[in-house]
């Protein structure tokens, strides 16, 4: 596989990290990583082995002492990965300067020095360029990572001396007390010595159920936790825990799950490296033993040939392109964890996204307090207290516990004696006092089957757009797991979440560019439908309780013909991806909680808020570093102005490519050698691909995208290779039969190939504006000035008055030729569309 095009992938990573580390929000962390970017960095090689060390088991309020930290760090048990992805300067040199193509420009340059063919070496300056730009750039992108890997890596809350405090997790020691909350990953293997959580395991297991830990259970490195909190001692660390495999896993370029684009390229180069070799063997014969040319004209012809054939500048191009894409996303608060997202997520047709964190702002307000009838305020303590202290209870692990602890603040002192943090799952949480067991949670799944009795108040609460929570006492023993029985409702909570200012103007345009949206939530179904229309999305009305669907036939065709769906679990939103890419969706998925990783992981393109939980942020290949979803139009055009520039900029490389095969083909089955020379292609490659195809790239474009990226390249190409052959050919085996000499033949040929470039070049700017015109008009300049003033190192020659009458007869033949095969490639493409088009109505 060539290393250039990896490349781009490494640089757009790079380029758009480069002003995250400039970013006010990052000066903590820049604080805090100061005395480790002091430390030289050293080989993995170099690393200090594990010695033998004493292991404690530190009282969990104290955690161990400095002494002990010390001593773990010195015989090398720290939390640090065995391996790091960094590569060394001397790697990255390496793997830019020994490359193939790289390689078979040094063979064909030798060649051509061995002929003494000096002026046809004008092709080396760009090779030379592209491959010190590479090192370059790479090493620039090593020194940002390498920051960036210290900057944004997993901090942890650690207990030593007695006191709490925020550090790197790779600093973290063997034994080390580990404050673990809801929303973080585990970022060691671990035992618990006090508190209870839930822990999702489904990154490892590949299963989605919520297992509690309590006092003595395993925190296996690699799993998030869901709810609860508790106090963990680290038990294997660094090498010795799976984290270390998925850390790099996770960090390494997902090579493996590349995008349309970088797949349709990476065909394209690898048929371009396997056919220039026996077509420049084949060409080489041709013309030296059966042509009988001189070896000289021999070497320089099959030169010319091979390098046409290659797309030299793509890769530049493309590394150019995606590196000032990723910059302007910087620009926007926009974090890439996976570059092929801005590709998927501008060809997205269905998005999902959550009710909270999206459509409204990440914050929860407490409305009011409804008593039900149930509760007897004779008998018991004001309602208000109740939950006050079942509210002092729990701690902040979402924000509607936050809000509701900053809302009841009457307590009465009562301690509790258990409880279960909220879990997406059972959609509740529990405090078990001396007195008894109170819940709090969703209505449908507390009230379970006399849930009817109470479902008209509910959903008069809910058509305000509030949602609510019931309430209540429950006679029985709570396990984490689903309530057996129901609760006895003691009040109604009326939360509210305000709409984000830009929602409606955000959610518009998705309509406009036929972007169906699909609001996915745990909320009552009638709060969800209810806020979606106030954000202005189509069709809000067509809702769904998520709780009421039974089989996977029922989830098919709730996805497929509703937009709001209430009551949906973790597993659900998971299985509602998976339906719409087997409906041949691209899918799109955002969230900010634990209970969004797994369908994050399954959709096409997924996104988080950098609000949200840290397990969600590491699960999504694009973050929104301020939780500002009303950006996610730009990131769109941004996708589309890069896919379609590159797609523009490739269908110019492949005329070149195109045209120099089947020229090649012509000239071994018509027995003429090669007409041009190497300095003659490289002149029509800089000023009719090269220096437009770069400008062009940099260029606004919202084109929606349609088609297949090496189908639409390819057929925009072909008219004008084609016609490019053809010309040429003709002009060969005409110029042969009046006895017009090789070297007018030469020139007349290269200026037939810019008229056609030139007029590709304006079918692919179309509609033309100042700047278009002026890079046409330049690019004209270009060559008219190099043809007249430097013509002697670009071979151009006076031609005589035979060549002048063939160029002209040929020149004008060109036009209908390019038109009339454009026409036909048309009606041809549409003909295939249909055809797929009605075998798909058909499935």
């Amino acid at each position: 596989m060539p290393r250039e095009f990896h490349r781009g992938a490494y640089l757009l990573y790079a380029g758009q990290q480069f002003l995250l580390l400039k970013q006010k929000e990052y000066k903590r962390r820049i604080d805090m990583s100061a005395a480790r970017r002091k430390r030289k960095p050293v080989e993995a090689e170099e690393k200090k082995k594990r010695m033998p060390t004493t292991r404690y088991m530190p009282d969990y309020r104290k955690g161990l002492t400095s002494q002990q930290v010390q001593e773990h760090k010195l015989h090398g048990w720290t939390n640090q990965a065995v391996d790091s992805t960094s590569k060394t300067t001397k790697e990255i040199v390496k793997e830019n300067v020994f490359t193939y193509f790289n390689l078979i420009f040094l063979v064909l340059a030798v060649l051509l020095c061995l002929v003494g063919s000096f002026r046809d070496l004008t092709f080396l300056p760009v090779i030379i360029a592209n491959t010190l730009i590479g090192i370059i750039q790479e090493i620039r992108a090593k020194k940002v990572l390498d920051d960036l890997t210290m900057l944004n890596a997993p901090h942890a809350m650690v207990v030593r001396d007695g006191k709490k405090s925020m550090i790197d997790a790779e600093e973290l020691v063997v034994d080390d007390i580990v404050i673990f909350k809801a929303g973080a990953q585990v970022c060691a293997d671990a035992e618990v010595c006090a508190g209870e959580v839930q822990v999702n395991e489904s990154l490892l297991t590949g299963e989605s159920d919520e297992i509690t830990k309590k006092k003595g259970s395993k925190l296996m490195s690699g799993s998030f936790i869901v709810s609860g909190q508790c106090h963990a001692r680290l038990d294997k660390v660094g090498e010795d825990s799976y984290i270390s495999r998925l850390t790099l896993e996770a960090k390494e370029m997902q090579q493996g799950e590349q995008s349309e684009m970088i797949r349709s390229l990476d065909r394209l180069v690898k048929c371009v490296g396997i056919a220039i070799i026996p077509i420049g063997i084949i060409l080489f014969v041709q013309a030296f033993f059966f042509q009988n040319s001189s070896f000289r004209s021999s070497v320089t012809s099959m030169v010319a040939a091979v390098i046409g054939m290659i797309p030299e500048g793509l890769y530049l191009l493309a590394s150019v392109a995606l590196a000032v894409s990723s910059i302007r996303l910087a620009q926007k608060k926009v974090l890439l964890h996976d570059m092929k997202c801005i590709e998927t997520l501008a060809r997205v047709d269905v998005l999902c996204v959550d009710k909270t964190g999206t459509i409204t702002e990440n914050t929860m307000q407490v409305q009011k307090l409804i008593p039900t009838q149930q509760y007897d305020p004779d008998t018991m303590k004001p309602l208000e207290t109740l939950v006050g202290d079942f509210a002092a209870a729990m701690t902040k692990d979402n924000i509607t516990m936050a809000a509701v602890k900053a809302y009841f603040t009457s307590v009465s002192g009562a301690k509790p004696v258990a409880k279960t943090g909220f879990s997406s799952a059972t959609k509740y949480s529990s405090v078990t006092f001396e007195e008894g067991a109170y819940v709090l949670g969703a209505p449908e799944f507390v009230l379970l089957d006399e849930y009817e009795a109470y479902e008209a108040k509910i959903t008069s609460l809910a058509s305000t757009g509030a949602r609510v929570l019931v309430f209540g006492t429950y006679d029985g023993t709570i396990d984490g797991k689903a309530l057996r029985n129901p609760i006895c409702p003691l009040g109604y909570i009326l939360l509210a979440n305000p709409i984000r200012e830009a929602a409606k103007e955000t959610f518009e345009y998705f309509t406009e560019q036929g972007v169906e949206v699909k609001v996915i939530s745990g909320d009552n179904p009638v709060t969800v439908s209810k806020v979606a229309k106030q954000a202005g999305i189509a069709n809000a009305d067509q809702y769904v309780d998520a709780s009421e669907l039974k089989s996977i036939n029922d989830v098919k065709k709730a996805v497929l013909e509703n937009t709001v769906f209430g009551r949906v679990t973790p597993n659900q939103k998971r299985q509602f991806v998976q339906v719409l890419k087997e409906a041949g969706k691209t899918v799109a998925m955002t969230g900010d909680g634990v209970n969004d990783v797994l369908a994050l992981k399954d959709a096409d393109c997924s996104i988080a808020m950098a609000s949200g939980s840290e397990a969600a942020a590491q699960a999504s290949q694009l973050v929104l570093l301020e939780s500002d979803f009303s950006c996610m139009p730009e990131v769109v055009l941004e996708g589309r102005r890069v896919v379609n520039n590159i797609q523009r900029s490739a269908s110019l490389f492949l005329v070149k490519n195109i045209f120099s095969f089947l020229l090649s083909l012509m000239s071994v089955v018509f027995m003429f050698t090669y007409p041009l020379e190497p300095s003659q292609v490289s002149l029509i490659s800089m000023f009719t691909i090269g220096i437009p195809a770069f400008f062009l790239a940099l260029e606004p474009n919202k084109n929606i995208i349609k088609g297949h990226f090496l189908t639409n390249v390819f057929l925009k190409a072909l008219p004008a290779a084609i016609t490019d052959a053809v010309a040429v050919g003709a002009l060969v085996i005409f110029g042969k039969t009046f006895g017009v000499g090789e070297t007018d033949i030469s020139t007349a040929a290269t200026m037939l190939l810019a008229i056609v470039g030139f007029m590709i070049l304006y079918k692919i700017s179309a509609p033309m504006n100042m700047l278009r015109t002026a890079i046409l008009t330049g690019c004209i300049a270009g060559l008219l000035f190099c043809s007249i003033f430097l013509n002697d190192l670009f071979a151009i020659t006076g031609m005589t008055t035979k060549c002048i009458m063939l160029f002209i007869v040929f020149a004008i033949a060109t036009e209908p030729v390019l038109r009339y095969l454009t026409i036909l490639t048309e009606k041809i493409r549409s003909f295939y569309s249909g055809l797929r088009s009605r075998k798909a109505e058909k499935k």
